[in-house]
Formats: C-alpha cells, sequence, structure tokens
C-alpha cells in the first residue's frame, strides 16, 4: 500500500492499525493510511495502558520531598507496542482518554472490591486496561460500520458500548439492511402500483391498502393505526407517488438512533432507544436469511444446543418460511425478549404481495424513552376471538418449527418484569 508500491496488489489479512504501525516503523508514507512526510514521525496518543505514582530523586530546594509524579503508559497511534512510553501527566492533553481510562480503572477496582487507587497497577489489572482499550477501539469501528449500513438508507446513528465485560463484536454475523433470500426461494415482485399522486389524502381506489381490501395504516405522523394482526401494505416501486408518501414507512428503513449495549444480567446484547419514540412509531424491521421450514428444523436443533433463538417464522396464512437472524441481520438480532415488551410485531407487503412472505416490523406499543430497552415478547400472542388476528401469532423460536413433535429444551427468561413468565419457551 506504500507509494512506491501501490502497483502491487496482494491480499493482506494486516489491519489498517498494523499496516500504519509498519509503514512508520520502516519510515515508508502511504497517502491511503494518512502517513505522510510531515506526520510520519509524529505522536498522537491511541490509548492509555498503565498506570503509576513515583516519588522523584533529590529534594526541592526548600529541602522536603518532592510530590509525587503521575505517569501513564502511552500506546502512539500508528506505532507498534514497542514503542510505548511513560509520561507524565502534565505531557498529556487527551483529556478524553484520561477520563476514560479513570472509568475503566474505577470499575476494575470495584470488581477487585478494591476503593483506593494504588501506586502502581499489578500485572493483571494492567492487563485487563490494555483489554479494554483494545476492545473499545474494535466496538468503535464496529459502530462506524454499522451507522454506515444504517445513514445509506438515511437513518439514525447506532452506537455500541459496553462496560460489562470484554466481548467484542459477534463473529459469523454481517450486518444486512434486508432480506437474504435462501436457496430454492424467489420473491416475485409486484406488477402493479397505486395511480395515487396524494395517497392519504386523495387514494384512488383506497390505494395500495384497499386494493387489497385493507385500511390504510398510517396517520399523518406515520404511525401504524390498525390493530395488532392486521396486514399493512405500503405503496411500492411501481407506484405514482413519491418517497415522501405517507404509505411508505418501514421501506425507509430505522430512523431512530439506537445503541447495542452489553447488559449486566446475562442477556447478551441488548438495544437501547437513545432518543424518544412516540407510541405506534415503527422501530426496525427484523431481517435476517429466508428459509424453508425444513430448513428452519435442522438449524433449529443447532441452535438448541448453543442456547440461541434467532428463528422467526412467517405463518401470515402458512408455516413454509422462517426468518433466521443469527449470521445475517440488522439490530434486530440483538433485541432481547420480555413478558412485558415495548414492540409489537406487525406483517408488512411493500414490493412482495405473497402472503407467505412477509416482512417483519416492529412498532412502538407506548412511548419509549431515551435509555429505554427495546423488547418484542417471543411469544407473542395476538386477539384469539379475531379470525385475521390468529393468522400472525409471532412464533420468533430456539425450537424452529412450533409444530415439531420433537421435545425442545425450555428456556429461562431473565426479563425481570413482574409479569415474568419465568420461561421463555
Amino acid at each position: 500500500m506504500a507509494e512506491n508500491l501501490k502497483e502491487c496488489r496482494v491480499p493482506c489479512k494486516a489491519t489498517t492499525d498494523e499496516l500504519e504501525s509498519l509503514c512508520r516503523s520502516e519510515g515508508v508514507t502511504c497517502k491511503e493510511l494518512g502517513v505522510s512526510k510531515t506526520n510520519l514521525t509524529e505522536y498522537e496518543v491511541e490509548y492509555l495502558c498503565n498506570y503509576k505514582r513515583v516519588v522523584p530523586a533529590g529534594k526541592l530546594k526548600d529541602g522536603t520531598t518532592p510530590p509525587p509524579q503521575e505517569l501513564y503508559l502511552v500506546k502512539w497511534r500508528g506505532f507498534p507496542e514497542s514503542k510505548n512510553t511513560w509520561e507524565p501527566r502534565k505531557n498529556l492533553k487527551c483529556v478524553a482518554l484520561l477520563s476514560q481510562f479513570y472509568e475503566d480503572l474505577m470499575h476494575e477496582l470495584q470488581r477487585q472490591r478494591r476503593r483506593i487507587i494504588p501506586r502502581r497497577l499489578d500485572a493483571a489489572t494492567a492487563s485487563h486496561m490494555v483489554q479494554r482499550a483494545k476492545l473499545r477501539k474494535r466496538l468503535q469501528r464496529w459502530e462506524c460500520e454499522l451507522t454506515a449500513l444504517n445513514l445509506q438508507r438515511g437513518g439514525g446513528r447506532i452506537t455500541v458500548t459496553n462496560h460489562v465485560d470484554l466481548e467484542g463484536p459477534p463473529r459469523s454475523f454481517t450486518y444486512i439492511n434486508d432480506y437474504k433470500v435462501g436457496d430454492g426461494i424467489s420473491l416475485t415482485e409486484v406488477a402493479l402500483g397505486c395511480e395515487c399522486t396524494d395517497c392519504h389524502g386523495a387514494a384512488v381506489n383506497g390505494c395500495c391498502a384497499g386494493a387489497s381490501q385493507h385500511r390504510f395504516a398510517y396517520n399523518e405522523q406515520g404511525q401504524v393505526r390498525l390493530r395488532p394482526g392486521m396486514p399493512i401494505y405500503e405503496c411500492n416501486k411501481r407506484c405514482r407517488c413519491g418517497p415522501d408518501c405517507l404509505n411508505r414507512v418501514v421501506q425507509r428503513g430505522i430512523r431512530h438512533s439506537l445503541c447495542i449495549f452489553r447488559t449486566e444480567n446475562g442477556r447478551g446484547w441488548g438495544v437501547r432507544a437513545m432518543e424518544r419514540i412516540r407510541k405506534n412509531s415503527f422501530v426496525m424491521e427484523y431481517v435476517g436469511e429466508i428459509i424453508t421450514t425444513e430448513e428452519a428444523e435442522r438449524r433449529g436443533q443447532i441452535y438448541d444446543k448453543e442456547g440461541a433463538t434467532y428463528l422467526f417464522d412467517l405463518d401470515y396464512v402458512d408455516d413454509e418460511y422462517t426468518v433466521d437472524a443469527a449470521h445475517y441481520g440488522n439490530i434486530s438480532h440483538f433485541v432481547n425478549h420480555s413478558c412485558d415488551p415495548n414492540l409489537q410485531v406487525y406483517n408488512v407487503f411493500i414490493d412482495n404481495l405473497d402472503e407467505r412472505l412477509p416482512r417483519i416490523a416492529f412498532f412502538a406499543t407506548r412511548s419509549i424513552k431515551a435509555g429505554e430497552e427495546l423488547t418484542f415478547d417471543y411469544k407473542m400472542q395476538i386477539d384469539p376471538m379475531d379470525a385475521e388476528s390468529t393468522k400472525m401469532d409471532s412464533n420468533f423460536s430456539v425450537t424452529g418449527l412450533p409444530g415439531s413433535p420433537k421435545k425442545r429444551i425450555r428456556m429461562e427468561c431473565k426479563c425481570g418484569v413482574d409479569s415474568c413468565r419465568k420461561y421463555l419457551f
């Protein structure tokens, strides 16, 4: 990648940080990595690795012992760890990194049930501080990737935090914004669209919803006004209306800023709102691989052993297909279960009107405060007296197929609400 080798194209498994370190250690400039002749030897703090308080040698002019000096072991951005140096506090202008270092240190000392910062960190604590710093870098890179993908559809920012353990971005998981269609499955795109110029105020033949003999789903603020269980028919790519049509909500993607965070009670990752979400507002889709029920049964047996729950049956009319978000999905992959959820599932049809293949959308059941965790009920039941609603009881299950005769593992529920059913399934 260096300028004198820029015509060379070879596979490379090194990270950009490792490549930058190599360039600087070898004195080579690289435009792609931002290493130029002017900044080749510039030093910028990447993170802080260690801490100690030492008493300088000698005496002050008045004969007294000088006060202890705080020293920090600094990892310099773009340089290998072999170039780390101890620096006094007065030399460091990185206020945010210092604050983060102390926050991590206090969390670790509390875990060790220690109240006072020692003069020197023991090897285990120092190693933990380095691991925390490296973890934060990995999470920041992942956060940038997720936000970039979400912004492609005009969505909000996605942040990632982990103050609980050293778990990094999930392995074998690819973030996607739309369904990934499995083998042997084809999606038939809609052939016709509405002729409306104002779908909300002057809908022709009831717009797309009316053509399907259903009600218009949204009010002027984009909030769903149908009861749970009723399908939503949005305008599609064949319609005459523009992208600002009030009947285009789910297809616009995630609009709110959300945070993927590490839970403290053993539920893995979770998702919280970073801003207020109004009742009945669209929050996110459940996106993943569309697979057949036979493949879902096979994968379900594997997920049973792993204690995972990523299979969502598309059973609006028939149990033929399932969405698997284990390895391909969006932020809904990280949403946890609750027996008292704040998200409700709706079946949505846009460019594909096959009732066996609805899109699964989550809408807020109530006003959601900033900082509140987002949840849905993995065993949600719609009104059993409503014939239309009985079509869409959600079967989000580790079991794969709800009708399978094989006895499945019961999973303990940790949602913690007063009405908790104690088990997920």
